[in-house]
């Protein structure tokens, strides 16, 4: 560039360092970060549920902070309807209880109608009496849905495909009664026949890989268990490290786990993929180049087990082990 312009740009490096790097800019941070850790160490619980709270629309966090409060000896209890807040709140030091903000497809105002409902008129006894004292335009079928499939009413009963299922009768029966009611208050005279018990819909348990599955529609991750562990067993005899035990080593490796997300990236060699293994221990970034990728599409796709045979190294860049794959195979081969 011309020497004018070269002056006016350092002028404004020059200016900008004296903020960026002052000692009262630096001074300020590390108390924050003093402030931040003086909190985790002695207000665990509390620390993390403001965490939980803050990011609770964003479950890529939500999981990173899940992982972090479990490395660090706390309980993360589940959402509970007769026990959740909209927020994640501390139970004790050491406990935090999931907020039914956190689960997709509610919504404040739902989650406060509920709340609201719950703590003037008690706890709720099943979902039909839920469906009956909330207000419909506000907890629709599609918030109770999400809450069921979360699992915010295994405290009432664990029977998740059942209640699923139950979902649509239980409005249907909750319109009637209030309907019911209105007449009662115009004409007179009532009775209990808006009441009646209304049986659960009979419907097959969901096994747990059907069980993680819808959870993890609603919560964004896998909370009360990994769809792997159904997986392990299976492959004990062949894949024997786990994702957390892994080492860098000059001959191929073995392992396991299942398909968190895939990425793809052009090179000059053609399209090669980057995915996510998960094996409930552990998270590993994989590389996939293109002639291994151009072999293995379908094998490529999320929430699917996956076995890979791969020279694991470290990469000094991002401080973690890094994977690049010589073969896939799914469970059958």
């Amino acid at each position: 560039v011309a020497e004018k312009v070269a002056h006016e740009l350092f002028d404004l490096m020059e200016k900008f360092a004296g903020y960026g790097f002052n000692k009262s800019h630096a001074a300020a941070y590390a108390l924050v970060a003093y402030q931040t850790a003086y909190m985790k160490t002695h207000h665990a619980a509390a620390f993390l549920a403001a965490n939980f709270s803050a990011v609770m629309d964003d479950t890529d966090k939500v999981q990173q902070f899940h992982a972090d409060a479990l490395a660090n000896g706390l309980a993360v209890l589940p959402p509970d309807v007769n026990a959740s807040e909209y927020r994640f709140v501390p139970v004790d030091a050491k406990t935090v209880r999931y907020g039914l903000g956190g689960i997709k497809g509610t919504g404040e105002s739902a989650i406060g109608a509920i709340v609201a409902e719950r703590e003037q008129g008690g706890p709720f006894r099943d979902l039909f009496d839920l469906c009956r004292r909330v207000d419909k335009r506000i907890v629709n079928r599609r918030v109770i849905e999400a809450l069921v499939r979360g699992g915010a009413f295994d405290a009432i009963t664990d029977h998740r495909a059942s209640l699923l299922a139950t979902v649509p009768r239980a409005m249907e029966a909750a319109e009637q009664a209030e309907r019911h009611a209105q007449q009662v208050s115009l004409f007179g005279g009532g009775d209990d026949a808006g009441h009646e018990p209304i049986a659960l819909v009979p419907a097959p348990r969901w096994d747990e890989r059907q069980k993680l599955a819808e959870e993890k529609t609603a919560l964004g991750f896998y909370f009360s268990g990994h769809p792997f562990t159904s997986y392990r067993k299976e492959l004990a005899a062949i894949v024997r490290t786990a994702l957390a035990d892994l080492q860098p080593k000059s001959e191929p490796v073995l392992l396991a786990g299942m398909v968190v997300s895939c990425r793809t990236a052009m090179t000059r060699r053609g399209k090669m993929g980057i995915i996510v293994l998960d094996d409930g221990t552990a998270q590993i970034e994989v590389t996939v180049y293109s002639e291994v990728f151009d072999l293995n599409r379908e094998l490529l796709k999320e929430d699917r087990p996956l076995v890979i045979q791969g020279k694991v190294t470290f990469d000094q860049f991002s401080g973690n082990n890094r994977v690049s794959a010589e073969r896939l195979f799914d469970i059958a081969s």
